[in-house]
């Protein structure tokens, strides 16, 4: 898509210093390299933004990325493998990339620091044939991409690495059993070689194998054959705890098979399929009541522990809240009841994700970004969840521990609304129903409260930062709120996607970036705000 370069009416025409014309024509400051790579891995660039298609903006997140690793290369994996460890980001696959960047576009010394930092972003099977499928691309293949694919392989549990062959089968055209042909690894032990074998030729040497794994491979060799009864099929589940990813689809359509997975189900996994847990009778309920199957799936969404052990993104749940309570596929032509309760404990489950979250006790304006930028494309890819339904979503977060908080939506007007629409996401998404979305202009907030005399210790405004429209730049009203009302006010910039741009001014202390969706966000956001 094209950027526009024309000056509008009512554009933003004059330039401060530090600034440069962001992508929608009007001007703000160029964030600083470190803050926009960790926008890239935590926001990632699926589905471009509303000015910039996904490609130029992966580009420039890659060139980016290139000259942070030609400068600060052990920081960078460092960050990239915090971020990823951590749970941060909802989707691993942009620290995979930066990963395979290193090693394709890294000095010797990047390339040999690679490995050090690999098996913290590359825990699976899928990261595993993501990382082959971008160095393949970037650099073809080499001796040292041989030898860091092998040795992920040979350094994993043998009954671990069947799970992690047979789960993760097919991912961007490559299976497990095309890169063990192509990286030709040499397997440590005779077991190993066995299990080699098995991904690449489908022999099965038993006797070769510890008595764990040739079992779990047998398991799945006779469901594969697709002569068993649903009971036989379920008690296979159970005994060998096998993956939904091997089961046959015949048997998915089956209530015994879905509860035998359900028992052992990944949180990932269980998030993903509700909607086709319920449509099958799986879970249920009893009038208002959920049955005991139900009663499992919301024990399991509602214990922080596990949320936390599982690095369940809140996007995630957001994500399985969106299409859950949609009652419809968006793709299939399926449909479903939903589940009160379930919907409760997504609700729930979305909050815990952020972590526990402390209130500041200061007087905080909410602004929210409702311009045609912020509901024009969807947040990592996610279908039906726009950068402006997200930003409601995060606010909810802060709404929901702060006493003195004001919400406003603006675009180049401004309206507030009532805490109540806040009070969960049903509520919020009810409220972006009637939003007419319009051009953009980020200084609307602080001129708002200005002219009503609001009192307020800190702005919080969610954005994509592609402020073009108005008279005043959003730093210079925040300066004009500050001297007029003499409150040392604050300003959070709470970025929606992965632009190099922010309204923050970058020389105020008092004023502050963070990613928007960062499980660390609203944490940061009380700590700078609660600061003196």
């Amino acid at each position: 898509m094209r950027i526009r370069r024309v000056s509008l009416p009512g554009q933003m025409t004059r330039r401060l210093d530090g600034q440069a014309r962001n992508n929608a024509g009007g001007y703000a400051y160029l964030i600083d390299p470190k803050q926009q790579l960790d926008r890239f891995l935590i926001l990632g660039t699926e589905g471009g933004t509303y000015y910039v298609g996904e490609p130029r903006l992966t580009l420039e997140n890659a060139v980016n990325a290139i000259d942070l690793l030609t400068q600060e290369p052990r920081d960078v994996l460092a960050r990239a493998a915090e971020i990823s460890w951590s749970g941060r980001a909802y989707k691993n696959d942009p620290a995979i990339f930066l990963l395979a960047i290193a090693a394709s576009y890294g000095g010797r010394e990047v390339r040999q620091l690679v490995p050090e930092y690999f098996d913290r972003i590359v825990r699976t099977g899928s990261h595993l044939l993501a990382f082959v499928d971008y160095a393949s691309e970037l650099r073809g293949w080499g001796r040292g991409l041989r030898r860091l694919v092998g040795q992920w392989y040979d350094r994993r549990d043998l009954r671990e690495l069947a799970y992690q062959l047979t789960k993760y089968q097919n991912r961007r055209g490559w299976t497990h059993r095309d890169i063990l042909r192509v990286a030709h690894p040499k397997p440590s032990t005779p077991e190993r070689s066995a299990l080699f074998r098995y991904i690449t030729q489908r022999t099965l040497d038993a006797d070769l194998l510890p008595a764990e794994v040739s079992e779990y491979l047998e398991a799945i060799g006779q469901l594969r054959s697709r002569q068993l009864s649903e009971a036989d099929a379920a008690r296979l589940i159970r005994e060998h705890r096998l993956p939904r990813e091997v089961v046959p689809t015949e048997y998915l359509r089956s209530a015994e098979v879905w509860r035998a997975l359900l028992e052992e189900m990944p949180m990932t996994a269980m998030l993903r399929n509700l909607a086709t847990m319920t449509r099958l009778g799986v879970i249920g309920a009893r009038g208002n009541k959920p049955d005991e199957w139900a009663r499992m799936v919301i024990e399991r969404l509602t214990d922080a522990e596990r949320l936390q052990k599982a690095r369940i993104h809140p996007l995630g749940v957001l994500a399985a809240l969106v299409t859950y309570r949609s009652g419809s596929g968006a793709r299939a032509k399926t449909a479903w009841t939903p589940i009160p309760a379930v919907v409760d404990a997504l609700e729930e489950a979305y909050r815990v994700a952020f972590g526990n979250v402390l209130p500041t006790g200061k007087r905080i304006v909410l602004a929210l970004d409702v311009s045609g930028s912020m509901g024009y494309w969807n947040v990592s890819g996610i279908a039906g969840l726009t950068c402006a339904f997200a930003a409601a979503a995060m606010a909810t977060v802060t709404n929901a521990v702060e006493q003195n908080v004001r919400i406003v939506l603006f675009t180049e007007k401004l309206r507030e609304a009532s805490r109540r629409h806040f009070r969960n996401l049903e509520s919020a998404l009810e409220l972006y129903r009637t939003v007419q979305f319009g051009a953009t202009d980020c200084a609307q907030p602080m001129l708002w409260a200005m002219r009503h005399g609001v009192e307020a210790d800190a702005f919080v405004v969610y954005t994509d930062n592609e402020t073009w429209a108005g008279d005043v730049h959003p730093v210079e009203a925040l300066w004009q709120y500050r001297e007029r009302t003499g409150i040392p006010a604050k300003l959070v910039v709470v970025g929606m996607a992965s632009t190099g741009f922010s309204i923050a001014d970058p020389n105020d202390a008092g004023m502050l970036d963070v990613v928007g969706f960062d499980t660390a966000a609203p944490n940061a956001i009380a700590d700078f705000i609660a600061a003196l």
